[in-house]
């Protein structure tokens, strides 16, 4: 019995302890607890995770850095720039620019492509170091304290207790998992699925090396079975290759290209069959990016680091240099039916700091024969976009810029803006339907934007929403709150400020008219919602966060035309905190809200299925799985163990029912990928009878954008399989035009009355400024119709321009400018005018420009001068150029005042090496070469800091005390500044002399300045061995210019008394006379290099042979000299009188 009773408490103790592990696997919140206490990596440790999802046509990138997420993100066609200027082709790299050693070289749109053409969900461990699960990584508005696992956490949401209905058991599918073994120290991530229907995935994981900043390890997988099992590729590469970048053709899917890392070797591995097989290019430059073409599968253009672009044919197997001197995300490919050549690019080179060029040439002969330059003139550094049929430029004069736009490759024209308009910054964010639209910060402005449209050339535009809000992007872009809903033409949402509030609108006929929406009025519990506008209305965050836990996400699918889901808030503005998922199912007229937390909603079979993932920091097992728009969720398990989401890959085309979620047990545990098929819940394909019609309307208004659109979708109760079937629009009709149909045109506003009048700066004879006497024009009636608007009669003829007769009108307006935009030009370069008429008939308008220099040209008209009018200057200076424009009802002038500058190549200041005390000196600057244009002298005489400023040459100014005092000058001409100094000997007394030299100095005298301060030390001291006279009484400096002279000075001997001037002339005239009889026996000789002696002459003699300051050394002489003229005037008056 003791033997029993001791042995009971031991078994019960066991038993006790499995239950209690059992129940801890079992509990889905044990996971969660535990990895709180996971070691926390050190900060140098840090592990970055970054997932690039090449889906489609897209690769994106998200990372983290300490513990904290950033990303590439953006509001869908958003206008998101890499400089605050104009907004980048979004078709490179897949749509896309890639990270590469830490910096951003994508497009804007990446992530705006990304959302919208294919499946995708940035979740949780993605975005973090695996080593850290603490709080900090919640959500915004949603904090954490401490560890505290929050109670939603730990038990089932709302949601989740609502999808799971009454019905206990989970639903099952067919799932599989698959770890990528070894891998367990990678950071890094991307992942390409093709879709259409190719079961082929690409997975490339790295490590990368934040200190030596680079990547050390890499690993390439691949699946054939849709992600079920993945091979590992390294064994195909070689041991010590590493693989950095991952590029697919958006063209061929089939055709992958892999980067190696340059630290270890710098080529190009390429595949034809989906990355069975690959061949081995070496490359000689550094890629930084590429540009795929958007129709050849083959072509690409790659820009290196050192700003050259280079091109390929070949997919990357030969290389050819296309330019230097690229600026960066400058460079675009030709458009068919628009551009001449197919293989012609599109390019912005560098001029300099200021100034780039806009050129166009071949792909494979990029010559200067064979460039074009479709902009006449220098444009400013990163400001060219191609887009579509449009080219956007921007030129800045005297700080002011100036947009031009190109439609249809034609020629350029000034973007005309609303008079008083002055941007600050503009983006155009799309030309899609031939119109811009256009993002503009005005000089009001510093957090907002206001939108613009334009017309169909791209040059008239009219304010369509004021005050959007934008944000800065990680990279410094700027990102606008503006999204385009896909599957419905002309509708647009948009977060505008008013009264520091933000508020959503939306638009359904291209930003003619907006307004708020309405919140969902019963909330996801079934509470009754009390929101009315516009005191209460929902609004929407309208981009896609670069942080998982931060609010955000919006989604909506061509193949759902209707479905849109977003996170956000009602209320009276739009907040961060309590912030929901809300879905609508007929375009945004009314919304129910789906989630009280932030979930990741994902669409499936062209949007007949929505599946959600839950936002959260933690391990998860489920997702959630909507048949019927999100009215009803059902509860789907896809793994047994809990896993850390990193992200999902979906099917691109969203036509199969297969997608892959990847994750992480543990911080240390390898990539977990699971493969989830869909296809055993559905139980068969789709017939007619399980469709039902639905019709776009606003607010009960069926006829948006002139038609009425009628839309299948399924319903509700049908389970089942859409396929490929293109069920997007069933049928539509045209609508009678009405007032809504028609926005306002250029210089018309919209008042509270709704009427389109004339802005108080418009006037409206303006716009017939191109028409021709004879012709018509369209005379505006202050409306244009809506463009892509397809309703036809009703108010039409009213509200359309009416076409009229153009009637003669005086010339009026005429603007005189350089193709550069500026007031300067080199000599001997070819200046272009550009000549400007706001109003008058073109035609008959006679243009005579005078180029100031005595030449002058006339033209007939304007039309015949639309590429500018060339002249070339043959001397520097400053012109007035005139231009007379002239009709028989008036005449008008524009006058240009141009500064023809030549490059200052040097100056040589002009000065006495000694002068007199207290007497004038003339200082000069000679220029070479003499003409360059305006000149500003700067002097500093003496010790003065106070500069003196001239235009001319030369100054005089006094010296009133003796020593050494020092001239400076520098010269400005142009963009060069020279300078010159000197110093100038101040004596009462001085004699000086002229020297010559034997002609064989001349041979060696390169004439420069240091070479005359040598030369003249030498001669000095061979006039001191020769006639033994103290250096302290001698200056010699040698002259400029050949033949080769000198000067020497006798200075007086500082020890003589004062006021003894017949001692000072006896000393100085001695010391003359001994070195002159020096000079004369060719006693002065000095030795320039072996074998050239070179003998001292004397010249002549000064014309001041002695110069003193004081005015009463010569009395005596006066006296005799009017004594001598007395006797003699006597002498001629005795002799007059004798006569």
């Amino acid at each position: 019995m003791e033997k029993k009773t001791n042995c009971c408490p031991k078994w019960n103790s066991a038993l006790w302890l499995e239950i209690l592990i059992i129940l801890l696997i079992l509990h889905g919140t044990s996971t969660e607890i535990t990895c709180r206490s996971c070691p926390v990596a050190s900060t140098g440790l840090v592990r970055e995770l970054w997932m690039k999802f090449v889906m489609n046509e897209s690769v994106t990138v998200l990372k983290e850095v300490d513990g904290r997420s950033y990303g590439d993100a953006g509001r869908y066609r958003a206008a998101g720039v890499a400089t605050p200027r104009l907004r980048h082709q979004p078709d490179r790299v897949d749509r896309s620019r890639l990270t590469r050693d830490g910096e951003t070289l994508r497009s804007n749109n990446q992530v705006a492509d990304l959302i919208k053409d294919s499946q995708y969900y940035g979740h949780g461990g993605a975005y973090r170091t695996r080593g850290r699960r603490s709080s900090d990584h919640g959500r915004v508005g949603r904090p954490e304290s401490g560890n505290r696992v929050t109670r939603s956490e730990l038990r089932w949401s709302d949601e989740e207790r609502r999808a799971a209905g009454a019905t206990e058991d989970e639903l099952q599918f067919h799932s599989s998992t698959f770890a990528l073994s070894g891998d367990s120290s990678h950071n890094q991530a991307m992942v390409h699925w093709s879709g259409q229907n190719s079961s082929v995935i690409l997975m490339l994981t790295k490590l990368f090396d934040f200190n030596l900043n680079s990547v050390t390890e890499s690993s390439l997988w691949r699946s054939t079975d849709y992600g079920a099992t993945y091979q590992k590729l390294n064994d195909k590469f070689g041991a010590k290759t590493v693989l950095s970048y991952l590029y697919v053709s958006p063209n061929n899917k089939r055709k992958i290209m892999l980067l190696t890392d340059t630290e270890v070797e710098n080529s190009l591995l390429v595949s034809s069959d989906e990355g069975a097989t690959y061949q081995r290019y070496r490359l000689n430059f550094y890629i930084l990016s590429l540009l795929f073409h958007p129709e050849q599968e083959d072509w690409i253009l790659a820009y290196s680091h050192e700003q050259k672009l280079y091109s390929s044919v070949e997919f990357g197997r030969r290389w050819q240099l296309v330019h230097e001197r690229v600026n960066p995300n400058r460079f675009y490919w030709s458009k068919m039916g628009l551009d001449k050549e197919l293989g012609l690019i599109h390019l912005e080179t560098i001029i300099s700091q200021r100034q780039a060029l806009y050129v166009t040439c071949k792909l494979q002969n990029c010559t200067d024969a064979n460039k074009g330059k479709p902009f006449p003139g220098y444009i400013d550094p990163n400001s060219l976009v191609v887009q579509d049929e449009y080219v956007f430029v921007q030129v800045s004069t005297t700080g002011k810029p100036i947009y031009y736009v190109s439609a249809k490759r034609d020629v350029f024209t000034p973007m005309k803006l609303p008079k008083y308009t002055f941007p600050k910054d503009l983006h155009v964010i799309s030309t899609d339907e031939n119109r811009v639209v256009a993002a503009i910060q005005e000089w009001n402005q510093n957090e907002t934007y206001n939108l613009y449209v334009s017309d169909t050339s791209g040059v008239y535009y009219t304010l369509a929403l004021e005050n959007v809000v934008s944000s800065m992007g990680p990279d410094g872009n700027v990102m606008v709150d503006l999204y385009e809903v896909a599957g419905i033409k002309g509708m647009f949402l948009a977060n505008k400020k008013t009264d520091q509030q933000v508020k959503t609108h939306v638009t359904y006929n291209r930003g003619r008219d907006w307004r708020l929406l309405q919140a969902p009025s019963k909330d996801v519990q079934g509470n009754t919602i009390h929101c009315i506008p516009p005191y209460c209305s929902l609004h929407l965050h309208l981009h896609v966060s670069a942080n998982p836990y931060t609010s955000g996400n919006i989604v909506s699918r061509d193949s759902a035309p209707g479905i849109i889901v977003a996170s956000g808030s009602f209320g009276s503005e739009l907040t961060t905190s309590n912030v929901s998922v809300y879905i609508t199912s007929d375009a945004g007229n009314s919304w129910r809200q789906i989630f009280n937390e932030e979930y990741a909603v994902l669409y499936l079979d062209q949007g007949g299925a929505l599946v959600a993932i839950r936002h959260t920091p933690h391990p998860i097992r489920h997702l959630w799985l909507s048949f019927d728009e999100g009215r009803q969720w059902n509860k789907y398990s896809f793994t047994n163990t809990p896993l850390f989401v990193d992200g999902v890959l979906g099917d691109p085309g969203e036509e199969t029912l297969i997608m892959t979620i990847f994750g992480h047990i543990s911080h240390r545990s390898e990539w977990q990928l699971i493969k989830i098929d869909f296809r055993s819940i559905f139980n068969r394909q789709c017939t007619e009878a399980d469709y039902k019609t639905w019709h776009l309307h606003n607010q009960e208004e069926p006829c948006l954008m002139g038609v009425k659109r009628i839309f299948k979708k399924l319903k509700p109760t049908s389970r089942c399989v859409m396929g490929k079937l293109d069920l997007v629009s069933v049928s539509s009709g045209p609508c009678d035009c009405t007032e809504a149909d028609f926005e306002c045109d250029y210089g018309f506003e919209r008042w509270t009355n709704g009427k389109c009048t004339p802005a108080f700066w418009f006037h409206q004879s303006a716009m017939s400024r191109n028409c021709t006497t004879g012709m018509t024009f369209l005379n505006s009636t202050g409306y244009r119709k809506v463009v892509s608007n397809n309703c036809t009669a009703g108010v039409i003829v009213e509200y359309t321009a009416k076409r009229e007769h153009c009637s003669m009108q005086p010339p009026k307006g005429l603007h005189l400018v350089t193709s550069e935009g500026t007031l300067s030009a080199e000599l001997g370069t070819n200046v272009t005018f550009l000549i400007f008429l706001e109003q008058g008939d073109v035609a008959r308008t006679s243009i005579t420009l005078d180029f100031g220099d005595g030449h002058a040209l006339t033209y007939s008209n304007l039309s015949s001068i639309e590429n500018g009018i060339k002249h070339i200057y043959s001397n520097a200076g400053i012109y007035r150029v005139t231009a007379v424009g002239n009709n028989i009802l008036g005449t008008e002038t524009a006058v240009l005042y141009l500064h023809i500058i030549c490059h200052l190549e040097s100056i040589h200041l002009s000065a006495p090496f000694v002068t007199v005390k207290n007497k004038e000196v003339n200082l000069s600057v000679i220029l070479w070469p003499s003409q360059v244009g305006t000149v500003t002298y700067t002097w500093w005489i003496g010790n003065t800091t106070k500069p003196i400023i001239t235009l001319e040459a030369s100054v005089t100014c006094t010296f009133s005390q003796e020593g050494i005092s020092t001239v400076t000058v520098q010269v400005s001409a142009g963009n060069t500044i020279l300078q010159e100094r000197k110093a100038i000997c101040v004596h009462e007394y001085f004699q000086s002399h002229l020297l010559s030299f034997s002609s064989n100095l001349d041979d060696h005298n390169p004439d420069v300045p240091e070479w005359r301060l040598d030369v003249s030390r030498v001669i000095k001291n061979s006039l001191i061995q020769a006639t033994a006279v103290k250096g302290d009484h001698l200056l010699v400096t040698v002259l400029p210019g050949l033949p080769t002279t000198a000067e020497f000075f006798l200075l007086l001997d500082p020890q003589l008394i004062e006021g003894q001037q017949k001692k000072k002339h006896a000393h100085l005239n001695q010391v003359s006379e001994m070195i002159q009889r020096a000079l004369y026996q060719n006693l002065v000789q000095f030795t320039l290099r072996p074998g050239v002696q070179v003998t001292v002459y004397v010249a002549h003699q000064s014309t001041a042979p002695l110069m003193e300051s004081n005015n009463n050394h010569s009395t005596s002489a006066i006296l005799m000299l009017l004594s001598i003229v007395v006797v003699g005037l006597a002498v001629f008056v005795i002799y007059k009188f004798k006569r």
